[in-house]
C-alpha cells in the first residue's frame, strides 16, 4: 500500500522531494507493467527519468544485481534513512542502496532543496524523521 504521504502527492515516492510530479509505472511498460493503480507511484521527473525502463539495479556494496524499491510493496523507512542533516537519503539494504545509486536520489538539486525545506521545518516529513 501506498504511504498516505505519497498518496497525497506532497513528494516524490523515491526521493520524497516535493518537485513537480509525472505518474510512474513501477513496472514499466516496457517490461509488461500495466496502466493500473497498483503499478503506479507519484516520481518526480528526476527520479522517472533515472528510471526510466529499469526495473533493477546494481548494490553498490553486494554487487548483486537488486530489484528496485517499489512503493506499493515496500516501506520507505526499511530501506532508507536520512543523513544526519536530512539532505541525503541512505540506502539501509540493498534494495535502498540500489536505487540509491539508480535513481540519483541525492542529485544536488534535491540536496539543496532539502537544506532550504529542512531550514524551513518543511523537511522531512514529520512521519520519516529518523531511524526506525
Amino acid at each position: 500500500m501506498v504511504h498516505k504521504y505519497y498518496d497525497l502527492a506532497i513528494a516524490c515516492a523515491s526521493c520524497v522531494s516535493p518537485e513537480s510530479f509525472t505518474i510512474e509505472h513501477i513496472k514499466p511498460r516496457q517490461a509488461g507493467g500495466e496502466t493500473i493503480l497498483e503499478n503506479l507511484a507519484w516520481s518526480c521527473f528526476g527520479c522517472n527519468g533515472y528510471k526510466h525502463a529499469k526495473t533493477q539495479a546494481i548494490d553498490p556494496e553486494t554487487l548483486e544485481k537488486i530489484e528496485l524499491y517499489n512503493p506499493r510493496l515496500q516501506v520507505w523507512s526499511e530501506h532508507f534513512n536520512w543523513s544526519d542533516d536530512f539532505t541525503q537519503v541512505i540506502g539501509k539494504t540493498p534494495c535502498g542502496r540500489a536505487t540509491v545509486e539508480a535513481l540519483r536520489l541525492n542529485r544536488s538539486g534535491v540536496v539543496n532543496l532539502r537544506r532550504l525545506l529542512f531550514g524551513a521545518n518543511l523537511h522531512p516529513p514529520a512521519n520519516m524523521e529518523g531511524d526506525d
